[in-house]
C-alpha cells in the first residue's frame, strides 16, 4: 500500500513570476545557456516551476546578461526572452513578499522615495542635535574629537537600535525564504561552495571566464571587478567600526585614533575602495543595456548606490575635514548618510546580497541531493 503523499496548497502566482515560469520552459527545451551560471543546471532539476521554485531561480540570477545577448530567442523573436529583466522583477517581488514585518514590503516599491526620506531625516537629526548641543554648525574641535559634538553614548544610543532592527529585519526576512523551500541540511562542503561564489562572484564571470556583458555584446569584467571594490571596501569599513569598538570597550582606548592605528587604517582603504567601486557601479548602471534593466527596479539600484557612495565619500571628507571649522557639519553629513543606510538596508537593494546569499546556499545543497524528477515508474 502506498503512503498517500503530503497535500502542499498551490499557490496562485503574479505577472511576473508567469513571465519566469514561461522563460524557463523554453530555455530547458534549449538549453544553450547551460553552462552560463547557477540558474540554468538549477532550471534542468525541474519541469514544472511553482513560486518557490520561480523564486530560487531569480536570487540565483546575477543580472551579468550573458545569456540574454546569447539567446537566440530574445527579443525580436516572438518568444522575447529575456532571462535578466524577468528575473530582476521577481527578485524585487521576493524581497517585498519575505520582508519583515510584512506591512514594511511596500517599502520596496517605493524605494527611491524611501531613501530620500530617510536620508533627509538624517541629515536633519543631526544637524538639529548638532546645533543643539554646540550652538553651531561651524566651529574648530579640539583635537578634532568628534565625541566632543556627539558624546559616544548618545551616537550609541542612536544607531544600535536601529542597526539592530536592521540585523533583526533581516535576518526574519531570509528566514521565511529559507523555510519556505528547505533543501536540506547544509553540509560543510555546500556552505564552503557557496561562500565561495558569493566572495568571487563567480558568475560574474559570463560562464566562460570572459565576463559579461553590459551595453552591448563584448565580455568584460568591470561588473565584478566593481562589485568587488564596494563589497570588500563596505566590509573594511565594518571592521573598522568593529575594531573601533573593541579598543573603547574592551581596551579602554578613546578615539579619536592616530592616521596609524588599525581602524584609522581600515576605514581609509574601506572608504576609498568603496568610492571606486560604487562609483564604477553608477556608471555601469547608467550605460547599461535597456533589455537588461527592470525599470521600476531602476530608482532603488541607484538610490543604493548613491547612499553608499555617500557614505563612504563623507566619511573620507571628515577625516581630512577634522582640524577645520567645518568638522561639525561634515559629521552630520556622514552620521546622516550611515543613519539613513542603517535604516533602509532591510527594505532596499542591500537584501540582494542576503537572498543571493542563501539562495547560493540552497543551490549547493540541492546539487549534492539526487535529482528528485521522476519520468518514469517502474
Amino acid at each position: 500500500m502506498r503512503r498517500p503523499e503530503t497535500i502542499i496548497p498551490i499557490r496562485p502566482v503574479s505577472a511576473d513570476e508567469a513571465e519566469v515560469a514561461r522563460v524557463m520552459q523554453v530555455c530547458n527545451a534549449c538549453r544553450y545557456c547551460e553552462g552560463f551560471c547557477a540558474v540554468f543546471p538549477a532550471m534542468t532539476r525541474r519541469l514544472e516551476f511553482g513560486k518557490t521554485d520561480i523564486h530560487l531561480l531569480a536570487n540565483l540570477c546575477h543580472n551579468c546578461g550573458a545569456c540574454l545577448h546569447a539567446c537566440q530567442y530574445a527579443p525580436p523573436h516572438e518568444f522575447a526572452l529575456n532571462v535578466p529583466q524577468a528575473m530582476a522583477k521577481v527578485r524585487r517581488q521576493t524581497y517585498a513578499d519575505y520582508a519583515w514585518p510584512p506591512a514594511l514590503g511596500a517599502l520596496y516599491q517605493r524605494n527611491g522615495l524611501t531613501l530620500a526620506l530617510a536620508l533627509t531625516a538624517g541629515l536633519a537629526l543631526f544637524m538639529v542635535l548638532a546645533v543643539a548641543l554646540q550652538g553651531s554648525l561651524w566651529q574648530t574641535v579640539p583635537a578634532g574629537n568628534f565625541y566632543a559634538i556627539f558624546p559616544h553614548n548618545l551616537m550609541v544610543g542612536l544607531f544600535a537600535p536601529v542597526f539592530g532592527f536592521a540585523l533583526l529585519a533581516l535576518g526574519f526576512g531570509v528566514r521565511r525564504f529559507w523555510r519556505d523551500d528547505v533543501p536540506g541540511a547544509a553540509s560543510a562542503d555546500a556552505a564552503t561552495e557557496a561562500a565561495g561564489h558569493v566572495l568571487k562572484l563567480t558568475y560574474l564571470d559570463g560562464g566562460h571566464g570572459d565576463g559579461c556583458n553590459e551595453e552591448d555584446d563584448a565580455f568584460t569584467h568591470a561588473r565584478r571587478r566593481f562589485h568587488h571594490f564596494a563589497f570588500y571596501g563596505f566590509m573594511l569599513c565594518f571592521a573598522a567600526t568593529s575594531v573601533a569598538t573593541l579598543y573603547h570597550y574592551v581596551f579602554g582606548w578613546q578615539a579619536p585614533y592616530g592616521w596609524t592605528s588599525l581602524p584609522k587604517l581600515l576605514g581609509i582603504s574601506g572608504g576609498v575602495a568603496l568610492v571606486i567601486g560604487t562609483a564604477g557601479l553608477w556608471r555601469l548602471n547608467l550605460r547599461r543595456h535597456a533589455l537588461q534593466q527592470d525599470a521600476a527596479q531602476r530608482p532603488m539600484d541607484r538610490g543604493f548606490i548613491a547612499l553608499l557612495f555617500l557614505t563612504a565619500a563623507s566619511g573620507l571628507a571628515l577625516m581630512l575635514l577634522r582640524a577645520t571649522p567645518t568638522l561639525p557639519l561634515a559629521l552630520c553629513i556622514h552620521l546622516g548618510a550611515v543613519m539613513a543606510l542603517f535604516a533602509t538596508l532591510p527594505y532596499g537593494k542591500f537584501a540582494h546580497g542576503i537572498y543571493r546569499s542563501a539562495a547560493l546556499l540552497k543551490w549547493a545543497i540541492e546539487r549534492r541531493q539526487p535529482s528528485r524528477l521522476r519520468l518514469a515508474e517502474d
